[in-house]
C-alpha cells in the first residue's frame, strides 16, 4: 500500500468519467499522488465511481467492489469509497451488504469525499480536470439528468430532472481545455437536444455549440447522444457552417415500429422518425450518423423485430449499436409490463441485428479506400499509429492504422489516404 496515493477506478459511462477527472483535479490540489485505471491499484485510499444502468454494468461494478474489499482486507489498499449511480440507487442494500466499504457516496455528493479524509474543495477549480483521456481530447459535460421518461430506462431516477449549465459557464471550461492543449470536444449529456429548455424556455443546443467553436484551438467538436423528439433543426445549420463541428451525430433511435415507439414511450412515430433522417442527411451532406437500438422490449413481437431490421437495412447508418432489454426496477416498464421474451429470443434478436449492421459497416468501410481523410493520432500501437476521422468518436468507432516511416506526432492532424479496410478499421498512409 502507497502512503499519499489515490487510485479512482471509473466504471460505466463518459458522463461518469468527467466526475472522476474533476474529483482527480480536487484530490491532486490537497497534495495526493492520483491515478486513473492503474494496472496495479495500491493507494491508501481507493474510490470507485460505480454504473447502475443495466443488470450486466451493475453486475460488473459489484465484482469490482468485492475484488477491491479482498483487496483490502489483505492490507493491499487501504479505506475503500465507492461513488456514483449505483450507490445513488442502491444506497441502502449496498450498505447493508458489502461492510468492508468505508462509505458509500451518490451521484452528486462526492465532494463529501474531501471533507471525509480531513481535506478541503478548492472552489476556483470547479471547472478544472486531470484528463484520463489522451491530452487533445476531453469530454465536456453540459447538463444532467433527463426529463424523457422513457419506459426502460432508469436515468431519471438515478439523476432527477433534466440541468443544463450555463452557457457561458461551459464555453469557460472549454477554454480552459484548450488551453491545456485539448483539441476535440466530446459534447456529452444524457440528452444533448433538451439543453437550455429549462434554462431560458428554448432548445438552445445551437446556440451552445456555435460558441464553443469559437473557441480558439478547438478544431472538432462531436456531439453524442441527442434525442429525436423535438429535434432542434437550427443545429443541423450550424453543422453545416462550421468546420470544427464535426458531421457526426449519435442520435439513439430505439425502435421503429410504431407499437414499440409508443411502449418505450419515445414521442415520436415510425414517420417522423424516417422524415428526421431524411431531414439531417439532406441538410449536411456527408453527415455520420451513430444509433443505437433496443431488442427484446416488452410486447416486442416477431413482427415489430422484423420491422426494425428491414429498417436498419434500408437506412444503412454509419454506426450502430444494440443492447437487449433489461428489467430495471423503478422503471415504467418495471412497474407496468411484464418482461416474457425470453433471454435466448433477446439475444437472437441481438445477434441478427448486430450481423446486418456488420455487413453494412464493412461496405462503408471499402467505400473509403482511394480517399482522403483528415485524421487525428491518438496512440502509437504495435507497428502502427492509431487515428480516428471527424466520423469517429473515441473507443466505440472505426480507427484508421496508419504505418509511417516519419515518426508521427499524438495529438496532431494529419492527411492520411486510405488504403485498404476491414470491418472495424481504415488503413492508410500520410
Amino acid at each position: 500500500m502507497r502512503k499519499n496515493k489515490v487510485d479512482i477506478i471509473t466504471l460505466g459511462c463518459s458522463k461518469n468519467l468527467v466526475d472522476s477527472e474533476q474529483l482527480m483535479c480536487q484530490l491532486k490540489a490537497n497534495g495526493y499522488t492520483v491515478t486513473h485505471d492503474a494496472d496495479r491499484v495500491n493507494g491508501e485510499i481507493v474510490i470507485v465511481n460505480t454504473c447502475g444502468f443495466i443488470g450486466d454494468a451493475q453486475e460488473e461494478s459489484i465484482q469490482m467492489i468485492l475484488e477491491l474489499e479482498e483487496a483490502k482486507k489483505k492490507g493491499r489498499i487501504g479505506k475503500l469509497f465507492v461513488m456514483g449511480c449505483l450507490s445513488e440507487r442502491f444506497m441502502k442494500e449496498l450498505q447493508r451488504e458489502i461492510t468492508g466499504v468505508d462509505r458509500f457516496y451518490g451521484k452528486f455528493n462526492w465532494k463529501d469525499v474531501l471533507n471525509d479524509i480531513g481535506k478541503v474543495y478548492h472552489a476556483d477549480l470547479a471547472n478544472d480536470r486531470i484528463l484520463s483521456t489522451p491530452s487533445h481530447y476531453a469530454y465536456l459535460k453540459i447538463a444532467e439528468g433527463c426529463n424523457r421518461m422513457c419506459s426502460y430506462c432508469v436515468i431519471p431516477v438515478i439523476t432527477g430532472k433534466y440541468k443544463s449549465r450555463p452557457v457561458d459557464e461551459i464555453v469557460s471550461e472549454a477554454k480552459l481545455l484548450a488551453g491545456k492543449g485539448v483539441k476535440e470536444l466530446q459534447v456529452i449529456a444524457q440528452d444533448l437536444t433538451y439543453y437550455g429548455l429549462d434554462l431560458h424556455g428554448r432548445l438552445a443546443l445551437p446556440e451552445l455549440i456555435e460558441r464553443l467553436s469559437d473557441v480558439p484551438g478547438i478544431e472538432w467538436i462531436r456531439l453524442h447522444y441527442g434525442y429525436p423528439a423535438r429535434f432542434p433543426f437550427d443545429l443541423l445549420r450550424v453543422m453545416r457552417e462550421r468546420d470544427n463541428v464535426c458531421k457526426y451525430l449519435d442520435i439513439a433511435l430505439q425502435h421503429v415500429s410504431d407499437r414499440m415507439l409508443k411502449y418505450m414511450r419515445r414521442k415520436i412515430t415510425r414517420r417522423e422518425t424516417y422524415d428526421l433522417i431524411e431531414r439531417i442527411r439532406e441538410e449536411v451532406p456527408g453527415i455520420h450518423l451513430r444509433t443505437t437500438f433496443m431488442v427484446g422490449h416488452p410486447g416486442e413481437t416477431d413482427d415489430d423485430f422484423d420491422e426494425l431490421t428491414a429498417f436498419v437495412e434500408e437506412i444503412r447508418f454509419e454506426r450502430m449499436a444494440a443492447f437487449a432489454y433489461s428489467h430495471e426496477a423503478g422503471t415504467y416498464a418495471f412497474l407496468h409490463y411484464r418482461d416474457r421474451i425470453p433471454e435466448e429470443v433477446k439475444q437472437k434478436r441481438l445477434d441478427a441485428l448486430m450481423n446486418i449492421q456488420q455487413s453494412i459497416a464493412a461496405e462503408m468501410s471499402e467505400a473509403k479506400v482511394g480517399k482522403t481523410v483528415k485524421t487525428i493520432v491518438d496512440r502509437k500501437e504495435g507497428d502502427y499509429y492509431v487515428g480516428r476521422t471527424e466520423f469517429d468518436s473515441p473507443e466505440v468507432d472505426t480507427e484508421v492504422l496508419i504505418k509511417s516511416e516519419k515518426r508521427l506526432h499524438t495529438g496532431k492532424f494529419y492527411n492520411v489516404l486510405i488504403e485498404k479496410a476491414d470491418v472495424f478499421d481504415l488503413y492508410g498512409k500520410i
